[in-house]
């Protein structure tokens, strides 16, 4: 992304613009499932609405625009405040990656119904492209099960109490280690985590942007 800074300026906003939608409408989904589910939290903490000055996370927002994978400022919530503390986590955890997949589709079905010159000088076909492969980038990175991603939270919801306890414990105490090893580039110069996740993400991509991948 910093490539387009000064060889691309234009390229460079359109993937601004992407990066910012694809973390605000994620930690919004993040606030929103909180809210609904009887924690005022992340509406008290002025979380509960769509300006990206709220949402981004420095480190974050600066893993996205070098590996176009990163997160935003978590969402905070009191487990106290729900009904089924270890589920509702894992639900509101759950909401932030399904936001960017369910906005990565929308975009998807836009541009195939609005775009009917497939050329990258289309203004359709130049613009959403980066907005969906954010999405689903972002979407995916946050689904791995390491705290504070949401997979941490997303994988103790689902496990039986029995195990769900150590497991919160284990993670809570090396998942920032496993994490900071997994992002290094140390695996022939790539991070081990985007060899990882990097399959699904073509994947998806391929399917919602089967003719565009040349563009991106």
């Amino acid at each position: 992304m910093l490539n387009f800074l000064f060889s691309d300026p234009l390229s460079f906003l359109i993937w601004a613009g992407a990066l910012l939608s694809a973390i605000t409408v994620h930690e919004f989904a993040h606030a929103l499932a909180a809210d609904r589910l009887g924690d005022p939290t992340p509406k008290i903490q002025g979380r509960l609405t769509l300006n990206p000055l709220a949402h981004l996370d420095p480190l974050g927002t600066l893993m996205l625009v070098l590996v176009r994978f990163g997160w935003g400022k978590p969402v905070e919530f009191d487990p106290f405040n729900l009904k089924n503390p270890r589920r509702d986590a894992a639900i509101i955890s759950l909401a932030g990656p399904t936001s960017n997949l369910i906005l990565a589709s929308v975009l998807a079905i836009i541009l195939r119904v609005f775009s009917s010159d497939l050329s990258p000088f289309n203004p359709i076909s130049f613009i959403l492209p980066p907005f969906i492969l954010l999405n689903i980038s972002l979407a995916i990175f946050n689904l791995v099960p390491l705290h504070p991603l949401d997979g941490g939270k997303i994988l103790v919801g689902l496990m039986p109490h029995k195990y769900a306890v150590a497991t919160e414990s284990f993670l809570t105490q090396y998942s920032t280690i496993f994490l900071i090893l997994a992002i290094l580039p140390i695996w022939n110069g790539t991070s081990p985590i985007f060899a990882i996740i990097s399959p699904l993400i073509n994947l998806l991509t391929a399917i919602l942007l089967p003719t565009y991948g040349k563009f991106i």
